[in-house]
């Protein structure tokens, strides 16, 4: 399976498992048949309502408005996925590791044009399936990619779950300082070294997070990155 290595703003490097060319196609399949079904019904109404010309003009015009930016909103408000794309476990990812901007989403949107509609979706397919990261121009354009979101090792062998008790004490009170996105990067490298058995990933983690948080850590790399994640799950709920 082809993979993407990215390296975030953190300079962590991460490895994705990217979206096939199969994945894609299905996922744009789904979301075809939903905008049919959804041009079928809004037909239906408009034959029974009976509108006027100019009425029945402006009426076919607001409810084209979903189907052609349905892709677009999609994207922005679903987390880089649309729901062809939640289906097959895939979404819109930065390559640089971040969540697109709404300027990356507007650009691959709009070369939609070129790759899908223009060309009957031949360039966009040949683009993907030559392409080393499995982008179709307008993934170049913007800087993006489509990766699974399903990590080949399943979530609950990666990442402790701390156990609810009442006397535990935080090892590292300090990293309630972190963020949600932090935290979000620290379990994806624990995804990553357990994939790829690289522990190097883990000790630069452990770093850059001394380094932020001015802290030196009493464990190996990987025991290091499960107490920031139990201490801050726990540290998180007493604060709430």
């Amino acid at each position: 399976m082809s993979k993407i290595s990215i390296l975030t703003p953190q300079n962590i490097e991460l490895e994705y498992d990217l979206a096939s060319l199969g994945d894609r196609i299905v996922a744009a399949i789904i979301d075809r048949l939903i905008l049919i079904a959804y041009g079928i019904i809004i037909l239906v109404i408009a034959t029974q309502a009976n509108f006027s010309g100019d009425i029945m003009q402006l009426f076919i015009f607001v409810i084209s408005l979903p189907i052609i930016f349905y892709s677009l909103l999609s994207e922005v408000f679903m987390n880089g996925q649309t729901i062809g794309k939640r289906v097959m476990k895939i979404k819109v990812i930065s390559i640089n590791g971040n969540q697109p901007t709404f300027s990356q989403y507007l650009l691959r949107w709009l070369f939609r044009i070129i790759d899908l509609w223009m060309t009957g979706s031949i360039l966009g397919i040949i683009m993907i399936a030559v392409n080393e990261k499995r982008q179709r121009l307008g993934d170049i354009v913007a800087g993006t990619t489509l990766i699974k979101t399903t990590p080949r090792t399943s979530i609950n062998d990666t990442l402790y779950v701390p156990v609810a008790e009442t006397n535990y004490k935080a090892t590292y009170p300090e990293v309630i300082n972190l963020k949600d996105s932090d935290i979000q990067l620290v379990k994806e490298v624990i995804m990553n070294v357990h994939k790829s058995g690289n522990t190097l990933l883990a000790y630069q983690t452990m770093q850059k997070i001394e380094t932020v948080l001015n802290i030196k850590s009493q464990h190996e790399p990987l025991t290091f990155l499960y107490a920031v994640l139990s201490d801050y799950n726990h540290l998180s709920i007493i604060a709430s």
